[in-house]
């Protein structure tokens, strides 16, 4: 699965007409990661369903909006193990969604948000 799929960013911006905002959304992604990571992996380690839940909710979500489609699997299983309780494994996964991530973002800023900026 490919770290980032450009047609994603591409029909959003059609869908924007072209005004600038997927391009904004992709640099505000990108700008967000560490502190959204950081959230994410607090609720996680201090177990805190609810927080993690939302935290990894938007990650899936806005991963997917800017066209991380390995993030957004990844959040989606580790969603997965928080409904179920399973912080241990959850934290485990932490390492992969950290790497994925910051891999995410370094292929967003180079293909998408300094190409088109």
């Amino acid at each position: 699965m490919p770290l980032i799929d450009a047609a994603v960013l591409d029909e959003l911006e059609d869908e924007l007409a072209g005004t600038g905002l997927a391009q904004r959304f992709a640099r505000d992604y990108a700008a967000m990661w560490d502190l959204r990571l950081a959230r994410l992996e607090t609720a996680v380690d201090s177990q805190d369903e609810d927080s993690a839940l939302d935290a990894v909710i938007s990650l899936k979500i806005s991963s997917a909006m800017v066209g991380g489609l390995r993030l957004a699997r990844l959040a989606e299983l580790l969603e997965g193990l928080i409904r179920q309780g399973d912080f241990a494994q959850g934290q485990a996964m932490m390492a992969g969604v950290a790497r994925d991530g910051a891999r995410t973002v370094s292929e967003l800023q180079a293909t998408y948000i300094l190409e088109k900026g």
